[in-house]
């Protein structure tokens, strides 16, 4: 297994974002679904939202068993928007996840700098990563969502139809009327290197720091 390989886990393609300490970060390859950040439009962050306890039981179980005995659970990191200084949240364990915008930002192209110094732009990284970052929901480019804060309480940070991290963000409920594109991601242990602890405390950001 390489970077930028698909494998396949459950009924989903995955495509292989980097490998570290015997084990590798996954992201679906397309948008699974369309579904809301939080049940209800009001400040929320990550630990608390309704998307982050669905991906953890109902679509946790949507893998086998032999699947699901090799996803590891991480510490994750929930900065705060580092342009709007909204609260991110407590660190939080998680099997499955969104990515954060630091996430987005190291591993589909180097946009870092960029998200390190707001500087002139407005609500968006626009740059020439974008296309990298696209993702289709059936047949058509669609929007998916971050678990990062967005402009405050009651947004989330989300990546563009056309590939900008919107760090600005998307309303946690209620609009757009779709809910916004999920792509899990998860920690897959590496059959091959066996790690001798049961959980991770890592995070794309906490090894490759912007």
């Amino acid at each position: 297994m390489t970077k930028g390989d698909l494998i396949v886990l459950g009924p989903y393609q995955w495509r292989v974002l980097t490998l570290q300490d015997h084990a590798a970060l996954l992201i679906t390859d397309v948008i699974v679904e369309l579904r809301w950040y939080h049940e209800q439009f009001v400040d929320v962050t990550w630990a608390e939202c309704a998307v982050r306890h669905y991906l953890n039981q109902e679509f946790y179980h949507t893998l086998g068993p032999d699947e699901q005995a090799r996803i590891l659970p991480v510490t994750n990191r929930n900065p705060d928007n580092p342009w709007f200084h909204t609260p991110g949240g407590q660190d939080t364990v998680d099997r499955i996840f969104l990515l954060s915008l630091e996430e987005v930002c190291a591993y589909f192209g180097d946009s870092g700098a960029k998200l390190r110094t707001k500087g002139r732009q407005s609500w968006q990284i626009d740059d020439e990563h974008n296309a990298r970052r696209q993702a289709t929901y059936g047949a058509d480019a669609h929007w998916w969502r971050l678990r990062s804060p967005g402009y405050y309480g009651r947004t989330a940070a989300s990546v563009s139809a056309s590939g900008a991290v919107y760090v600005r963000g998307n309303g946690v409920h209620g609009r757009p009327r779709d809910g916004g594109g999920i792509r899990p991601a998860l920690w897959l242990k590496l059959l091959e290197h066996a790690p001798t602890t049961s959980s991770m405390t890592i995070s794309a950001a906490d090894r490759n720091p912007l």
